[in-house]
């Protein structure tokens, strides 16, 4: 009998280009560049979120550049706009990243409504995301668990809407499976979990609902041990996606025996 098998990592495609893993990291918050290099090359990413406001790329000549652990010519650099909490400085900050990465377009759009939840503040995110739309850019934007808010945000051109799981950072996990699972199923464009995973668990549940993606940095970044927690959750997210494409069983109240009764011997 001939055996067929779905590759379970055919490809993430955001704004026209395919990439093998479905898991992206940030750069922040490791003990130097060095472990940035090492962390990233074993959760097997291809898209790095970079901080514009708090990670040097260029705008400090005389400083050591994160390029030089993650170059771009190995990775796709996705500029973000974390530490931002209004609309204004959201596209400022993202057309200085253009202009350093030399006509980059493809981005991602946080809007913080205050320091200590960091929830997106959405009507400040909206307002952005339309105004990079405009200006040419790919926007993968962090965004609220509400399948309205996402569907407008889609409905503006986001080339993918990136929901939270739980706070940013909080290690908290999947909290919300219900409403990511709403904005999945109504979702024409990539659904990425952004914030809250804390294990390799939380990752792969997010992928086994049906997300396409995972976006983590504190993670692994705070891990005692961020090179193998990195090699862990790019597993960990391989392993869900297969899950998802799998198809699980469904849930019941009453027991099934796993071996068939018809045809027993007595």
């Amino acid at each position: 009998m001939t055996m067929t098998y779905t590759n379970q990592n055919e490809g993430l495609t955001i704004a026209g280009k395919t990439y093998r893993s479905r898991l992206l990291v940030g750069s922040g918050k490791y003990k130097d560049l060095d472990e940035t290099r090492l962390a990233t090359e074993a959760s097997g990413a291809e898209i790095i979120t970079v901080a514009i406001r708090r990670v040097n790329i260029g705008q400090d000549p005389n400083a050591p550049s994160l390029l030089d652990a993650v170059p771009p010519t190995k990775y796709t650099i996705l500029p973000n706009t974390a530490g931002c909490y209004n609309a204004k400085d959201a596209v400022y900050t993202l057309q200085l990243a253009r202009e350093l990465l030399n006509g980059h377009k493809l981005v991602k759009l946080e809007v913080l409504g205050d320091e200590k939840t960091l929830f997106p503040n959405m009507p400040e995110t909206l307002q952005a995301a339309e105004t990079l739309v405009k200006d040419g850019f790919d926007v993968m934007v962090y965004c609220s668990d509400d399948p309205i808010q996402a569907k407008m945000l889609e409905e503006i051109g986001c080339c993918a809407v990136m929901p939270l799981a739980s706070l940013i950072g909080s290690g908290m996990g999947i909290l919300n499976p219900w409403n990511l699972s709403l904005i999945i199923e109504q979702a024409k464009v990539p659904v990425l979990v952004d914030a809250g995973v804390g294990t390799a668990s939380d990752a792969a549940i997010a992928m086994e609902l049906g997300c396409d993606g995972v976006l983590m940095n504190t993670a692994i970044a705070g891990a005692k041990d961020p090179i193998r927690m990195a090699r862990a959750m790019k597993l960990a997210v391989e392993a869900g996606r297969d899950a998802y494409l799998a198809g699980r069983i469904p849930r019941r109240f009453a027991a099934s025996p796993s071996s068939p009764m018809a045809g027993r011997v007595a």
